[in-house]
């Protein structure tokens, strides 16, 4: 099995929501170009699924679709001006992904029962009555009509950014929630891969127990999976799910890795994470599965968190690199793995990820013992906060170092991306040019060059792969 992290490379962690528009208009190219100059060839972000409610993309009403948020303005002018366009939409709709006419229907139902739960709709619909949902269907063809207008514009506009992306060495790193929404299409379609009871609601919901960043745990309130059913079908559906994935993305992070080994089950009537108990996953048999349809497995695994020796032995097993984070890396334990001495070479190391405080807020927020263990462990000659913690990762013998944005532009707390457990006020950042100094990319190629990291095309990387709409 080869190794997908071959060479030291160095990235930018920013979801396209943070972009200065908040889509993918010329900024998104833009910042491309920027990449480029900084010597940066990852571009990792947050799922580019359509979100719940709010713009958290970790619930989604969709595991499959693409957020339309991220059209630019004017994407319809647009695309009834160009004919070229029109006539690739009428072949898409030919042949079109296994999950577009169930996310339209899902989308068109929603907006029929003004926003209703799926689990509150008619029981024709609830239980997906395939002669009320073909009536439906031909009822609300134009509706159903725009919302697949919709994805196939995304992904037709995502497919170039890619192209465009791979083509300057970059690659793009995705990020996959190992859950799904309850009020979701992917729950309403496939009742049989859920733990629902007969009248389809949740016997058990997700979550984490108590952890570092809450006392109470955190209680997501996904449903779990039927594993057993997914079995018995070859875990189809996961199948599908990675391989639309892996069409977006050239390498994947799966959220929440240790729930393939075990995942926290909770009694709906629980309100905290508290009270729950570990329950076994067959991530071994699923993994086999992925490898099989993606030999090189161009997976990276969120080891985050409360991970035990089987999760290791997991991740090892199908070679995934893990995650270190160098916030969490100075408590002056010498067992760390987010220390800098215990860094590896399999994995990808941050200065912190969306979840965490920027650097300079986590500074803010350390008692003097941990800022003197801080200053201590780095090079404090790279000049003031936060590019001590930038270099340091850089310096790594990670093979992968990925920095959020909102260090490199040397932002404080105002400029986090999310405070878990914690609602509103979230996923609302976004940069604008004006912060981006001009001697940042200048700064950032050189420590990139010192730290070995320069973009080499190589035989695999030179290769530019076109996304599918899959």
């Amino acid at each position: 099995m080869q190794k997908i992290l071959t060479n030291r490379q160095a990235g930018v962690l920013l979801h396209p929501t943070s972009l200065p528009n908040g889509m993918l208009d010329q900024h998104a190219w833009l910042f491309l170009d920027w990449m480029e100059k900084a010597g940066f060839s990852i571009w990792q972000m947050l799922p580019l699924t359509p979100p719940v409610q709010g713009i958290s993309p970790y619930l989604s009403d969709s595991a499959f679709a693409m957020n339309p948020a991220l059209l630019p303005e004017n994407w319809e002018q647009d695309f009834l001006q160009d004919q070229t366009q029109q006539n690739e939409f009428s072949r898409y709709l030919k042949q079109p992904p296994h999950w577009l006419h169930d996310y339209a229907l899902f989308k068109v139902l929603k907006t029929q029962t003004q926003d209703q739960s799926w689990s509150q709709w008619a029981a024709c619909y609830r239980y997906r009555d395939e002669k009320a949902l073909k009536n439906f269907a031909k009822a609300h063809q134009d509706e159903l009509l725009w919302y697949k207008k919709q994805q196939f514009a995304i992904h037709a506009l995502w497919s170039r950014l890619k192209y465009d992306a791979n083509k300057k060495g970059i690659k793009l790193f995705g990020d996959m929630p190992i859950f799904v929404a309850y009020d979701s299409v992917d729950v309403w379609a496939n009742p049989e891969q859920f733990k629902l009871d007969t009248e389809l609601n949740p016997t058990v919901v997700t979550g984490v127990p108590p952890d570092y960043f809450s006392e109470d745990g955190q209680r997501w309130g996904n449903p779990h999976y039927n594993w057993s059913a997914m079995q018995v079908d070859g875990f189809t559906w996961w199948l599908s799910r990675i391989r639309t994935a892996l069409s977006i993305f050239d390498v994947l992070r799966i959220d929440h890795f240790r729930g393939l080994d075990a995942v926290w089950e909770i009694n709906t009537e629980e309100e905290t994470a508290i009270h729950g108990c570990w329950v076994k996953t067959p991530g071994v048999e699923l993994l086999q599965k992925v490898q099989e349809a993606h030999p090189d497995l161009p997976l990276v695994a969120e080891d985050l968190g409360f991970i035990t020796p089987e999760v290791i032995a997991l991740k090892n097993e199908f070679n995934l690199p893990g995650m270190s984070v160098l916030q969490f890396g100075f408590d002056g334990h010498h067992e760390n793995p987010h220390s800098l001495r215990n860094q590896v070479e399999n994995s990808v190391v941050y200065t912190g990820t969306h979840d965490n405080d920027t650097v300079l807020g986590w500074l803010e927020s350390l008692d003097p013992h941990t800022k003197y263990l801080v200053e201590s462990d780095l090079a404090m000659c790279e000049g003031s906060m936060p590019w001590p913690v930038v270099v340091a990762a850089l310096n790594s013998r990670a093979q992968w170092a990925i920095i959020p944005m909102q260090d490199i532009l040397e932002l404080g707390t105002e400029a986090r991306m999310n405070v878990p457990g914690v609602i509103g006020d979230n996923w609302l950042w976004q940069f604008n040019w004006s912060q981006v100094a001009e001697e940042f990319a200048e700064k950032l190629n050189g420590y990139i060059h010192k730290s070995g990291r320069t973009k080499i095309l190589n035989q695999n990387d030179d290769v530019v792969k076109e996304s599918h709409y899959g």
